[in-house]
This record gives structure tokens, sequence and C-alpha cells, in this order.
């Protein structure tokens, strides 16, 4: 065992933490979560829309008018909609921070940028019109949205690494000390910003004249389409939950580091759902960031909230007993930091074992659950991955089957859990004693 020790010490930690710590992946994770809020605000008025109670439907007709679900839509679209075009400014903002250039003008530029390289459309048919009309150029929200989220993301690392490049070499129009900083900066902003709407236009020329007709086709084709066929895949999701347990294993944070590369293609599959369920379709997607925050992670990675409960009603040493105590509370939130860290789960062989395997069985009986259609999958809806156990399962889900669903996930983790926690209490009640 102590061999196996050195080598995770020695070859596995220093290069998960070179991953841990790359710029680019933390400026991913980061600036797409500046997008959540607007996607949760966003949910819960398409929660509001649809609820899954007798009546209703007719009751708001009654009451606010034949289009009020309608209405009810204008803040989901208005921030479902936009997701790329936030996380392009995020995501540029962040990697600009860590590189100490001006952030805003990073933020400002990438948006610019992604916005150049988004096809427009010259003929466009007003809400309720038979024919369309020429207007001077339509941006599609389906491309502001998660269809264009990977091409912000190439676009806001590309631009901001051109930013960088030339602000650091100093290649800038430089204003005497009197101007204002906020005037200055601009001005210095000037010709980064030229190279790089200028690089991202020849780009976009050059592609148009290919098969592909624009760089989203191209990002989809060689970078989305096999990223979410893989994460869309039951043996891709196995593999990821697996990689994402082993690095908590090793004092990483799985979530993190994986969810920096899979988030997008979770992002776009929930939006997907959500654009289904409001067009009354065929939900296309059982794996999304619902299923995973709800329905697998519940008490945080490896599920551990029936590990928690085990401490506080079962446990015989006090050690267990007040580090359940402890745990409980965040738990329920999904939190699980005060076990990975205090148990150990980290670096414990014993641990380790239902840690990785939980997720792994939930994973796939959540899959047959919902592939076969006795759970409903989930509806496009993104709750807080904060959300406790049994009410994140209907607001996901929009029914109750969905919080009947976390229950039985919730008694595979206990059966999982018990014979290892049983070793592990008996071996802290057994230090206790000789102590």
């Amino acid at each position: 065992m102590s061999n196996v020790s050195q080598f995770v010490e020695n070859k596995i930690l220093p290069a998960a933490g070179r991953v841990a710590g790359q710029r680019h992946l933390q400026a991913l994770r980061d600036g797409i979560i500046l997008t959540m809020p607007l996607l949760i605000i966003g949910s819960l008025f398409l929660i509001i829309s649809s609820l899954p109670i007798p009546g209703y439907a007719d009751f708001m007709a009654r009451t606010f008018g034949a289009s009020w679900q309608t209405k009810l839509l204008y803040p989901v679209n208005a921030s479902f909609n936009i997701m790329a075009l936030i996380a392009a400014f995020g995501i540029a903002y962040r990697l600009a921070e860590k590189y100490n250039v001006d952030a805003l003008s990073a933020g400002a530029i990438s948006v610019a940028a992604f916005v150049l390289a988004t096809p427009y459309f010259t003929m466009f048919t007003p809400l309720g019109a038979k024919t369309a009309i020429e207007v001077d150029g339509v941006l599609s929200l389906s491309y502001l949205g998660s269809k264009g989220l990977f091409v912000a993301m190439i676009l806001a690392i590309l631009s901001t690494e051109i930013y960088r490049f030339i602000v650091q070499k100093n290649i800038v129009i430089k204003l005497p000390d009197g101007v204002p900083p906020s005037v200055s900066k601009s001005f210095i902003a000037l010709i980064p910003g030229f190279v790089v709407i200028a690089v991202v236009w020849i780009l976009r020329l050059l592609v148009e004249q290919t098969s592909f007709g624009s760089l989203h086709n191209v990002v989809g084709t060689l970078l989305q389409g096999p990223l979410s066929a893989f994460g869309g895949s039951l043996i891709g999701t196995l593999v990821i939950v697996l990689l994402l347990q082993l690095l908590w294993t090793v004092g990483l944070h799985g979530a993190a580091i994986v969810g920096s590369v899979m988030g997008p293609v979770w992002l776009a599959a929930t939006d997907a759902n959500r654009i289904a369920f409001q067009n009354h379709e065929a939900l296309p997607h059982v794996f999304t960031q619902p299923f995973f925050d709800i329905f697998i992670y519940m008490g945080g990675s490896g599920a551990t909230i029936t590990f928690a409960l085990m401490m506080v009603f079962f446990s015989k040493s006090q050690q267990a007993k007040q580090l359940g105590r402890l745990a409980i509370a965040p738990g329920i939130f999904n939190i699980n930091e005060p076990i990975v860290f205090g148990a150990p789960i980290v670096m414990n062989p014993l641990l380790m074992i239902p840690f990785i395997l939980t997720p792994l069985v939930t994973t796939i009986v959540t899959y047959i659950a919902m592939h076969t259609g006795l759970v409903p999958k989930t509806n496009g809806t993104l709750p807080p991955w904060t959300t406790p156990p049994i009410i994140g399962g209907f607001l996901a889900t929009g029914s109750i089957v969905g919080s009947l669903m976390q229950l039985i996930n919730l008694a595979i983790g206990f059966v999982i859990y018990f014979p290892f926690f049983k070793i592990w209490d008996k071996q802290n009640l057994k230090m206790e004693k000789g102590a």
C-alpha cells in the first residue's frame, strides 16, 4: 500500500495538480458560472409556466388571458438564449484577470468577436406573419444560446490570448498620465481589439468559402459533436464519472476539473430539453446538468449524504458521531468537503470504494429509468446544485416521480456505503478505546 501511496503522491498528484491549476480550464469554469444566475432565474419562470397541477393552466388562462404562458416564457428566452453571449464575456474576463491585463476590455472584445463570427439572416418572419420580410441582418437567438456555447468558449480564449500578447509586448497607444484611467484603457485596447476583430473576420470569410459555411458549423462538427456524443452515451458518462471521483480521492476538485470540459456539453443538452419541453416535444437527452447535480451527486460528489446520516444515527465512535453532526447540515445542500477531508475519503483505500462505486451505480440505474420512460427526463429547468434532495427531483422533472428516483438512489447509496461505514466506524472505536 505504501508503494501505491508513493506512486500517487509522486506521479499522479503533481500531474493532476497542474491540470487543476491550468488557467484556461479555470477561466472556462469560472466564466460559464457567470451564466448560472440567469439560467436559474429563467428556470424559475419555466417552472411557473408549467406547474403540474390539475386545472392550473385553465385558471391562469382565465385570469391572465390565453397568451399567459407565452408571456411567462419571455424571461426564459431572455436568459437561456444569451448563454453563449454571457459566457464569451465571462471566460475572457476571467482569463484576462489571470494574465493581469484589463479584464473589462478583454471581455468586450471577446463579445464583439463572437458576434462577428455568428451568422445572421437577411430574411425574417415576424411573429404571426405568413411571409418573410427582408431586414438588415438578424442574429439567431439559437446561436447566442447553447448552440453557440463552444464557439464562444474558443473565441473568448483566442481573443484574450491575442489581446494579452499585444498588451504585454507594449504594442499599444499610450495617452499622457493626466488622462483618466478609463479613457487610457480604452485606447490601450484599440490595437489589440483591431487585431482580434481582423483575425476573426478573416476566419469567417475563409470558412464561408468552404462547405461548412460558418465557424459554428466547424466547431459543431469537429468538437461539439464528438464531445456531445461521448458525454451523451452511457459508457462515456461512466468514464467521466469515474474520472471525476478518482480526482476527488487524491484531493483534487473533480467536479471543477471535469466540469470545465463537460459542463458546456451538459448545459447544451439541458437547453435542448428546455426547448423541446416548451414546444411540447419529446425530450431528447438523458444526460444533462440537472441529471448529475440533482440525481447523482446528492450530498455532493460521491453521494455522501447517506454516509453523513449513518454517522449521525448508527456510529458508535465519538469521532464519527461528531463528524456526522457537523457534516449533515451542509450535506443536505450538497456540500460534502467536511466528509471528503474530515473522514477522510481522500487517500483512504477503504472509503474510496463506495465513494467511487455509488455514483457509477446510480448513474446506470437513473439512466435506465429515464431512458425507458419510467422516470421523466429533466425538462430543461436548472435548479441550483444546492437544492436539497426530494425537492430537486420534483423541480428538475416536473413530477413527483423524480423525487421517488432520488429516494431510490439514496437507498442504493445506503446499501453500498453501509458495510464500509461499519468497518470504518469499528476502526475509529478501536482507536478511541486504545487511546
